[in-house]
């Protein structure tokens, strides 16, 4: 297989990586509020146009951002799509996404990819980054599996920790890590149905 792009040499990173960030975390943060309130279609455009930054971002940055690859997918899942972006994070990452993060990145996109067995392989992996990675693991592993039960109570407790945080990355209150598993959920006809303020209508 290629060499991951991640191990390749790069260009030192150019001066406007950050602003990139800020600028995804920020159509990011918009297109929470819009979700939050029911306004999914509105929402689609600053998703769009947040995982678009989040590429460039990583494209600019140090080759180890892998952060921003869960951005892209991420954005992508909640505007209605992934598959294309996806299939840009598995070409960046390989097989071996050789940290706690690059591996949730990669289980993300093996799961919106339909690849069940890279999926359950890269959350096995992604454990030892925390407590948050563990519970965000166990979904992913359910939810690869087709484990109804066990997918359902792996989300509500990845619903009720974002419940107890004081500070979320976009600065919006929002548990996009369980409505991102719950589209995937909802396309595979186990979606759990956990109702909280912090998840989209």
């Amino acid at each position: 297989m290629a060499t991951p792009r991640y191990r390749k040499a790069r260009l030192s990173a150019t001066p406007d990586k950050q602003q990139l960030l800020t600028e995804a975390l920020a159509r990011e943060g918009e297109a929470h509020r819009l979700l939050l309130e029911g306004e999914d279609e509105s929402a689609r455009v600053p998703l769009r146009e947040a995982a678009e930054l989040y590429r460039r971002s990583w494209e600019s940055a140090g080759p180890r951002s892998f952060g921003r690859l869960i951005g892209i997918v991420k954005t992508s899942v909640l505007a209605g799509g992934g598959a294309e972006e996806a299939a840009y994070v598995r070409r960046e990452l390989g097989d071996d996404a050789d940290s706690p993060t690059g591996w949730y990145a990669l289980a993300l996109a093996a799961l919106v990819a339909g690849d069940d067995e890279l999926a359950r392989r890269s959350a096995e992996e992604m454990r030892e980054g925390g407590e948050a990675f563990a519970r965000t693991a166990d979904a992913i592993d359910a939810l690869a599996a087709g484990a109804r039960d066990r997918y359902a109570a792996a989300l509500r407790a990845i619903v009720e920790d974002f419940e107890t945080r004081d500070q979320h990355v976009t600065g919006v209150a929002i548990a996009d890590t369980a409505a991102v598993l719950e589209r995937v959920a909802a396309g595979r006809g186990i979606a759990a149905g956990v109702t909280s303020p912090l998840l989209p209508r």
